[in-house]
């Protein structure tokens, strides 16, 4: 496993960061015991994943603290996230958040949140979540319930960062969620330039979705950017998409070359890998130990998609 220090934070944590999240949230979406569940969390600190990413609307807080607790484990660098919205999109208020974040550490089991982030935020909703509840998180920090403060955004709504784009110009915040793979790269020059040189660190979400998995699906979304003017259609085989990376690559899969794509683009500090099974989970630590993709085939795929900012590949 490699090992990153979180931009300005200071923290070392591995480069592959289990999520809680995504489409199969620890076991839950396929109905796994407990036990299951946690044994994941379990082996993926056996294979030194030290940076966990979950949120309270994924359900996996408890599956986390319990796991942590089992394996009583020290080192591990946990990030938890939390709509600054209630259910009628009123922006919550000071003591709402509080009483989020005493939840949080109580389902956590965990007396500090070391990265405490407000989740899926949307461009218009920024500014007033930002100027009402981050002085909120700031005296939080300043009692020790949170270490680091994070944001991310919605990149279903938002696959142009407009959100990140202009949170990035404000110094309240130590890390990011960001949206990036291999289909779109936008983020590179619209987020990743900004926060490379402050320090603040990036999490990246998005890095394998379905367009990677379903070649029948990828093909659909090239069409679609070939229709939409975005890829040149010389540039694609319909018949056989991307299977250069593969061929010319060393890639054993679309979902292989993806993780190195990714854990090897500058300013991207962890690469999050959402999993339901230990099977899985184990493939894409494998993935991240491979070596990088030969220069011409990643240069090739950062000319294909250059001007696509209109995807997310789920």
């Amino acid at each position: 496993m490699e090992y990153v220090t979180l931009g300005r934070t200071g923290q070392t944590v591995s480069r592959m960061g289990l999520g809680g999240g995504g489409t199969s949230k620890l076991g839950h979406t396929a109905e796994l015991p407990t036990e299951d569940r946690v044994a994941i969390v379990l082996r993926a600190l056996e294979l030194g994943i030290t940076y966990i990413d979950t949120a309270r609307s994924y359900g996996t807080e408890e599956i986390v603290g319990q796991a942590l607790q089992q394996a009583k484990a020290d080192g591990v660098f946990v990030s938890t996230k939390v709509s600054p919205y209630v259910k009628d999109q009123r922006v919550m208020t000071p003591e709402e958040t509080a009483k989020e974040i005493e939840q949080c550490l109580r389902r956590l089991r965990r007396d500090v949140i070391d990265l405490f982030n407000f989740h899926g935020v949307i461009p218009s909703q920024y500014e007033q979540a930002r100027d009402t509840l981050v002085p909120e998180l700031i005296r939080q920090r300043e009692k020790g319930n949170i270490r680091f403060l994070g944001i991310t955004e919605r990149f279903n709504w938002d696959p142009q960062h407009a959100m990140l784009s202009e949170a990035v110009n404000d110094d309240c915040w130590d890390v990011m969620m960001v949206g990036f793979n291999i289909l779109n790269q936008s983020a590179r020059g619209r987020v990743l330039a900004h926060t490379r040189p402050k320090a603040i660190a990036t999490q990246a979400m998005f890095v394998v979705r379905n367009a990677f998995r379903n070649p029948e699906h990828l093909v659909a979304v090239l069409t679609g950017l070939i229709d939409e003017g975005l890829v040149d259609a010389a540039d694609v085989d319909l018949n056989d998409p991307l299977g250069f990376v593969m061929t010319e690559g060393g890639a054993t899969s679309l979902v292989d070359a993806s993780y190195r794509f990714c854990r090897d683009e500058p300013g991207l500090d962890i690469i999050l890998s959402g999993t339901g099974n230990i099977e899985h989970l184990e493939a894409n630590v494998e993935s991240m130990a491979r070596p990088p993709l030969p220069d011409p085939v990643r240069e090739r795929l950062q000319r294909i998609f250059e001007r696509v900012d209109t995807v997310t590949a789920q």
